[in-house]
């Protein structure tokens, strides 16, 4: 409970969730992570993108299975390169740099649970994405914040140009709809690509990547269109 999400993101279950047309619903979620995505089935409660993806598959919602076995070793590679390169700097854009999280990320989390957990979780969220942060970079010879912020942007820009690479002109990384790597890849991306931040390193990174931003924005079109709001 209070821990930043590292697992591609509710929107990258919900992505699977609508394109296999399982039951993933969402949910306010009172003392957790606010609004989260909820999978429920005759006998079962499931929520956590990576729990829910994974319950998925048991139950032969699988958006891999034409996937050739070299594929699926690619997605497993390029969810691991997500995790170590990518998510730090995501962690660091949402969760660490002040500007942001006091004028986007802390009021937008405050405002979906209830006081007195307002005054709290965001705080303890923004202390759990510094100390994951640290905790994976924070080792010689990067001894201090700012040497680590450089090597995180970096490395998530370096795992940006990766994935822009192999998609391509492609519109899905693996034939004409979406798999498991494209949920993951969404699931980071379009919170970067469409929330508006004061301070934009890394989101202006990824405007530049044309085709994430389209890839982005197909999906947001094609599956989410209905849900597409303000908030």
């Amino acid at each position: 409970k209070g821990r930043p999400r590292q697992d591609g993101g509710p929107l990258g279950a919900q992505l699977l969730g609508r394109r296999l047309g399982a039951p993933i619903g969402t949910q306010r979620v009172l003392g957790g992570d606010g609004d989260v995505p909820i999978l429920t089935t005759k006998d079962n409660i499931v929520s956590q993108p990576a729990k829910i993806l994974n319950f998925l598959r048991k139950q032969k919602y699988n958006a891999d299975y034409e996937l050739s076995a070299r594929q699926g070793a690619d997605t497993l590679a390029y969810i691991a390169l997500l995790e170590e390169k990518l998510l730090p700097a995501v962690l660091h854009t949402f969760w660490v740099e002040n500007d942001n999280y006091f004028t986007v990320t802390k009021p937008w989390f405050a405002s979906r649970i209830p006081f007195p957990l307002s005054l709290i979780l965001p705080g303890r969220m923004s202390k759990g994405a510094l100390n994951r942060i640290l905790l994976t970079r924070g080792e010689p010879p990067l001894y201090h914040l700012r040497e680590v912020e450089a090597q995180i942007y970096r490395d998530a820009k370096e795992c940006l140009n990766l994935l822009s690479h192999r998609l391509g002109t492609s519109q899905f990384f693996f034939g004409d709809m979406p798999s498991t790597l494209d949920a993951y890849v969404f699931g980071f991306l379009a919170p970067l690509y469409k929330v508006r931040f004061p301070k934009v390193q890394l989101q202006e990174h990824l405007k530049q990547l044309s085709n994430l931003c389209r890839f982005c924005d197909d999906i947001l079109n094609s599956y989410f269109r209905h849900s597409l709001g303000d908030g």
